[in-house]
Parts: structure tokens; sequence; C-alpha cells
């Protein structure tokens, strides 16, 4: 949307971080079963922007699954609407932390193979 963008018509990096943040929250969440909060985002790279009209697709794979945390990498990509090349434009590792419901960290239940 147009107050998502700069006057030359690119997306705010951050509306498009936000995207990738709950791009990133879904296979986290699944590993948790429930709640996580987002506590760091290392290693954001934004090689191209975006413009308002391209589709924008979010790719997120879990790098890591500690005690109580989890790793998760995410990548933008864009089309343009007049064309059908598809570029690479923003990465990030993100870092989740299952939480309970007094929002303090909880142990990850045990990793079954069988999940994801």
């Amino acid at each position: 949307m147009p107050a998502d963008t700069n006057p030359e018509g690119d997306i705010f990096g951050g509306w498009l971080l936000a995207q990738m943040d709950l791009a990133g929250s879904t296979p986290a969440f699944d590993l948790a079963h429930g709640r996580c909060a987002t506590v760091a985002v290392d290693a954001m790279v934004f090689h191209q922007p975006v413009s308002v009209g391209d589709e924008v697709s979010l790719y997120a794979t879990v790098l890591k699954a500690g005690r109580t945390s989890v790793r998760v990498r995410v990548e933008a990509w864009k089309r343009p609407r007049s064309s059908e090349q598809v570029t690479r434009v923003t990465e990030g590792v993100f870092t989740y932390v299952a939480i309970d419901a007094d929002r303090k960290p909880r142990p990850l239940p045990p990793f079954n193979s069988q999940q994801t």
C-alpha cells in the first residue's frame, strides 16, 4: 500500500521485515507447539528494493532448534507484475524463544522426526 512506501515507490524495509518475521514464526510455532517470541534478527541483508505491485514470496527454513529457541532462515523473493523472473531481495536469520503463559522461556517439546 502507498503508506508502506517511500516517495520513490519502494516498499519500506520495516514492512518487509515484519512479513519475514511472520513467515519465520510459522515453523518456530510448529516446533514449539505454541507461543513464541522473536528475540533476535541476525544477518539481515537487503539485496534489492521491492516496488508497489511486486509479488513477494517468503520461504522459511529451520536452521537449529535448541532447548528453548529456534533459529529460522527467511528469504524474500519478488516477481514484478510485468515479468516471470523471480529475484531474491532480502534474507535474514530470526531467533524465536518458546514462551509460557507468563511469557517466560519454556523448553521446546521433544522433536519427533515425523514432524514438519
